[in-house]
């Protein structure tokens, strides 16, 4: 493993520092004491929208030195960045292989960041620059792109951090992105991916947390909500709708 386990030390914070956000939202709160442990090499971090995955994992990567904007491990920042309030605070511990990375410069990291909501335009920018892909993703569809970022920086033992990736994505392009975690975990590089992709999700031996009001806790694919919600909705679509949409 790269990262075993992401905290936050009590002693990081200001006097009265927990009040406001983001310690506001549960998950992040679990952050303090024990922290969030990385049980397997492919961990998705699943929850409703607000109940903070994607601050978790935007701030993993802030830790391990990747800008938040996205990009690759090593490679110097899009522009000015300042840390988040939780990227600044936040410790990792490291396995093995992730302190030899941590332990020199940042241009010893491998790994790669991939937030949906700005990847568009991180991928105009990064095409065609020496690390990244030779290809015109500009002039690509939207999931046409991310799997051509996807196949182009998958391929070295890393940490790699997802945002919703599956947000441009067909049923079809999902499942290949499933194929593509699953090679790269058995690389010996590490997957730390929030999602609501039940498909991502099931990818085999990956490790799934359920985030909620609850905080953080280690579930099956099968025991998720979000599972139990798409199984009852293909069934039977009209259980749901008939409460959202009006009569004939």
């Amino acid at each position: 493993m790269i990262v075993e386990r992401m905290r936050v030390h009590r002693e990081l914070l200001p006097e009265g520092g927990r009040t406001g956000w983001p310690w506001t939202v549960p998950c992040v709160r679990a952050l303090l004491g024990t922290g969030v442990a990385f049980p397997a090499p492919i961990t998705f971090l699943v929850g409703e929208n607000g109940s903070g995955k994607s601050t978790l994992v935007e701030a993993l990567a802030e830790a391990y030195g990747v800008d938040s904007y996205g990009g690759r491990a090593g490679s110097r920042y899009a522009g000015p960045r300042e840390p988040s309030v939780l990227g600044g605070l936040l410790r990792l511990d490291y396995g093995e292989r992730g302190r030899a990375m941590a332990a020199g410069p940042r241009s010893r990291r491998r790994g790669f960041f991939l937030r949906a909501e700005t990847a568009m335009r991180m991928m105009a920018e990064k095409q065609g620059r020496p690390g990244y892909w030779e290809e015109r993703t500009d002039l690509m569809s939207h999931g046409e792109g991310f799997l051509t970022v996807f196949e182009s920086m998958f391929r070295e033992p890393g940490l790699y951090v997802l945002d919703e990736p599956e947000a441009a994505l067909s049923f079809t392009s999902t499942l290949r992105l499933v194929a593509l975690l699953d090679q790269l975990g058995r690389t010996g590089a590490q997957v730390v991916c929030a999602t609501h992709s039940p498909i991502l999700a099931a990818t085999p031996g990956a490790a799934v947390l359920e985030v909620g009001e609850h905080g953080v806790r280690t579930t099956r694919w099968q025991d998720l909500e979000l599972v139990d919600h798409w199984r009852r909705y293909l069934e039977r679509p009209d259980a749901y709708l008939r409460h959202l949409t009006g009569p004939d």
